[in-house]
């Protein structure tokens, strides 16, 4: 038994050698790098920071190479003036596979019958005109109820948190009540969500790379299981408001013939979807502007002459839009995935052309290029409030590599096809979230020579970053 079990491993490390040294770069491929380790290649470094290995792969291959990830090969195009035309082509580079791997993994959901293109619709159909309007109506009148439930008893006196925390708690209560609110809501479970989806998000990138141990796929599946039973179809659909987004959604699940144990595990990955972003995004803006008073002072500054406009008319802010681009710029930080179906030539802003091979895997990554990338951006690593704003304080749209116009100067929100169809209303709430609270509260450091705590490198690939850290915060209402 012992010799016959010895042999299986030995035969199977054979065949991952084989297959590992049988892979060669051919002519009009890009550069490829196999890494030292059979089968594994680069996997545990692209695991453990994806932006500082890709930036080290970039500075020796250039904006296009193939790299080995447990068993698949990579390829990471990284000229962004390349991504639109890129994403085009749906025949060549298919998005659903890579999409229901992660979703099976993450939420435990299978999709048979997915259609991207569908869903994408009926979510853009949500997010504008008078559903937009409606929705951002609701989520003033849900961050002004809770942002109100945070004074103390005493009005001058301070009260103390961290601001993740607080902006995570705050920004998922609003945005939850907003998208998934019902007739029946109650606090306590309100609070229970939040609680419950704070420990499923804390090991969500471990879910995606398998990496997870015994005791966290526990509180993993724990968290996973009761968040069901929360989001739980029929309830919801009692109490959901007439034309909403929650019955929208419902009802394109019902379309898709789809029982209720998988509805719910649909809803959760729309939860996490609408809401795992929004909180880290508010952290990384205020916290920047408190560890940047004179930024501070400009957005404050702003923000003031706008105070008595009613909320459609408080579109022209400038100085707050280019903080908030920068930043996302900084942040922002998600990997565009497709499957390589059919084989494909893509063509560089230099002019050369690259052949992707059929059966790998295609990723692009704006966090590194346009965003971090010190051609475009001079000292890339430093938030700059007024990085996207031109000399007469109007908005900055042109941007320049090497005397080539890029086609983005940051692109947290995607790209061609691959824009995120919800993207004007993550705006507007983090507006309105910045604007009541710095309105409404004196807001500051406990510690006024705090600096912003690094990120959490795990979470380069999945959205918004979060930090490894927390900035200590005390507020109170404004006199």
């Amino acid at each position: 038994m012992v010799v016959a079990t010895a042999a299986l491993l030995l035969s199977t490390l054979l065949l991952f050698t084989f297959f590992f040294f049988r892979r060669s770069r051919r002519r009009s491929e890009p550069p490829l790098d196999k890494g030292r380790v059979p089968w594994l290649g680069h996997a545990l470094e692209f695991g453990r920071d994806a932006a500082q290995f890709l930036n080290r792969m970039k500075h020796k291959h250039g904006d296009i190479f193939t790299v080995c990830v447990a068993g698949h090969y990579v390829t990471v195009l990284l000229d962004s003036n390349c991504y639109d035309a890129v994403l085009k082509d749906t025949q060549s580079l298919d998005l659903r596979r890579y999409a229901q791997v992660l979703m099976e993994r993450i939420f435990s959901l299978r999709l048979p019958n997915h259609d991207p293109e569908s869903e994408k619709m009926m979510m853009e159909k949500q997010f504008k005109g008078s559903h937009l309007t409606q929705l951002c109506r609701s989520m003033q009148k849900n961050l002004n109820f809770l942002l109100a439930s945070e004074t103390t008893q005493n009005p001058a006196e301070w009260k103390k948190d961290r601001l993740f925390n607080f902006c995570y708690n705050v920004l998922f209560k609003a945005g939850y009540l907003t998208l998934f609110g019902t007739k029946n809501n109650n606090c306590a479970e309100l609070t229970e969500v939040y609680e419950e989806f704070l420990r499923f998000d804390k090991l969500l990138a471990k879910l995606a790379r398998r990496s997870v141990q015994k005791g966290e796929m526990t509180i993993a599946s724990s968290a996973r299981e009761r968040l069901w039973d929360l989001l739980c179809p029929a309830w919801l659909a009692k109490g959901a408001e007439p034309e909403s987004w929650l019955q929208a959604y419902l009802h394109h699940l019902n379309e898709q013939s789809l029982d209720s144990h998988t509805q719910r595990r649909a809803l959760l990955l729309q939860l996490w979807v609408t809401q795992g972003n929004a909180g880290p995004a508010a952290f990384w803006l205020l916290g920047f502007l408190l560890t940047h008073p004179k930024a501070m002072r400009a957005v404050r500054e702003e923000l003031q002459g706008l105070q008595h406009l009613p909320l459609d008319e408080r579109e022209n802010t400038p100085v707050f839009n280019s903080a908030l681009k920068e930043t996302l710029r900084l942040t922002a930080a998600a990997l565009i995935t497709r499957d390589v179906v059919q084989e494909k030539t893509v063509r560089l802003s230099s002019g050369r052309e690259y052949t992707l091979r059929r059966g790998d895997r295609l990723c692009l990554f704006p966090f590194l290029s346009p965003q971090m990338d010190p051609l475009i951006h001079s000292e890339p690593e430093k938030f700059k409030f007024d990085r996207f704003l031109n000399a007469d304080g109007t908005a900055k749209s042109e941007f320049f590599k090497e005397g080539l116009k890029m086609r983005y100067g940051t692109m947290p929100w995607g790209a061609g096809s691959n824009l995120c169809p919800g993207r004007h209303f993550a705006i507007s709430a983090l507006k309105q979230f910045v604007f009541i609270f710095l309105k409404q509260f004196d807001l500051e450091l406990c510690d006024r020579n705090a600096s912003m705590p690094p990120v959490d490198s795990s979470r380069y690939g999945f959205g918004i970053l979060q930090p490894d850290g927390d900035l200590e915060i005390r507020y109170r209402p404004r006199k």
